[in-house]
């Protein structure tokens, strides 16, 4: 079995690598085309090409890596963060694949490609070693609700994909009215968004390849059936410098970081989740982190990021990137509905005896299907086209983020074992 974990690893690190030379190639078909002796169409035409293929061979690589995890494990590979992230990479690149046979918009893969790059990067941040199912994961249900909640939102991915490129096509820079500043600013915000979670990998992973640790030593007051109040302490490890201290903790090794020698406060007592104060300190690294990144993308492009991207965007037609996300997200909406919710159910009476609890994964996974239910109304019903229905799909797909991420690692509930 160790042998097929090996070659699963091989094979995901093949995906990356092909996803990150695709993305390349379909950076070069879009902006490179001006500085081609070709003729423009036919240089987008032949690196599209390229990059298509090997998008298409990156998936490949990415299946095997997931049918061979789940030989070599013993069960479907969807059962934590890093393997459910994995998959929803491969679910994306799946339905890019799917829309980009309809629609051939070499701009998608522009936009399609990082997003599966970070995703999957970001799934690289947890650990990797398959797990023991635990007894609520034993089940037939696990292949079908994970795997077509996911295959769901990889849909709602494309369409925020489109959706975004489609804001930043029709931005008007030389505008300085009210409104025209609001538009610039909130699509700008949209990237800064983005580098925001991109921020949170690279720091991730410099400061664990610089082997950096502090440790705390945290007591926790919890009530029983009875009444009576439990005293239990516990060591919370960090990976990141500690700005922020674990509540109620005494510090056990601290490794001093650009002159701060101990944290710079505590969290809050009503942060009262699994390592919260970690979890918090881990946010704000992520902003330091992505702000830096951005900062630093702004001083190389002298401008404002979306303001550099638009000029390369002049050919696309805005109308077919809307259609491109509204069929993406139609065709995602039912898939998800039978995943997220009615599948969900089934597995909640046989697992806890009860279909619905308000476990706030349960709330969130209702807000992101209400959400998008909107959204098809005011499209179908209301005439929403344009860029409200773009925006739509850009804060549907943040919706769908938080529940996948910030549901998981910060608030506590029932699902909080896919945060292991």
């Amino acid at each position: 079995m160790k042998w097929w974990l090996d070659f699963s690893s091989n094979a995901f690190i093949a995906a990356f690598f092909l996803y990150c030379a695709s993305f390349i190639s379909y950076a070069i078909a879009v902006g490179g085309k001006k500085w081609s002796n070709r003729k423009p169409a036919e240089h987008t035409a032949r690196w599209g090409k390229i990059a298509f293929g090997l998008a298409a061979v990156g998936w490949l690589a990415h299946l095997t890596f997931f049918f061979t995890r789940w030989y070599g494990g013993g069960h479907i590979p969807t059962s934590n963060m890093y393997e459910f992230m994995t998959f929803l990479g491969m679910a994306i690149m799946f339905a890019f694949i799917v829309i980009y046979a309809i629609y051939r918009n070499m701009m998608l893969g522009a936009f399609t490609l990082p997003l599966v790059i970070i995703i999957i990067a970001y799934a690289s941040v947890f650990p990797s070693e398959v797990q023991p199912l635990i007894p609520p994961l034993q089940s037939i249900w696990l292949k079908i609700h994970v795997t077509m909640a996911a295959s769901g939102e990889a849909f709602f991915a494309i369409g925020f994909a489109a959706a975004l490129v489609q804001l930043i096509r029709v931005v008007d820079f030389s505008r300085t009215d009210k409104a025209g500043r609001r538009a610039q600013f909130w699509t700008e915000f949209s990237l800064y968004v983005i580098i925001v979670l991109v921020g949170f990998i690279v720091a991730v992973f410099a400061f664990r390849g610089a082997g950096y640790e502090a440790n705390f030593k945290q007591e926790t007051v919890t009530i029983d059936d009875a009444g009576n109040a439990l005293t239990s302490v516990g060591e919370v490890k960090y990976t990141l410098p500690p700005i922020v201290a674990p509540y109620n903790s005494e510090t056990v090794s601290f490794q001093s970081f650009i002159g701060i020698k101990q944290p710079l406060f505590e969290a809050p007592s009503w942060m009262n989740g699994v390592n919260a104060g970690r979890k918090l300190n881990t946010v704000i690294w992520s902003v330091i982190a992505g702000s830096l990144l951005y900062g630093l993308l702004r001083l190389i492009a002298r401008k404002k990021l979306t303001a550099a991207i638009n000029p390369h965007l002049s050919d696309i037609d805005p109308d077919d990137l809307e259609e491109i996300s509204y069929r993406a997200i139609a065709i995602g909406f039912p898939v998800f509905t039978l995943g997220a919710l009615i599948f969900a159910m089934i597995w909640a009476e046989i697992a806890w005896s009860r279909f619905w609890g308000w476990d706030p994964k349960e709330v969130w996974a209702l807000i992101t299907w209400l959400f998008y239910s909107a959204y098809l109304h005011l499209r179908l019903s209301r005439g929403w086209q344009g860029t409200r229905s773009a925006w739509l799909a850009v804060i549907g797909f943040l919706v769908v983020m938080f529940t996948l991420v910030g549901v998981n690692l910060v608030i506590a509930g029932l699902h909080s074992y896919a945060g292991v």
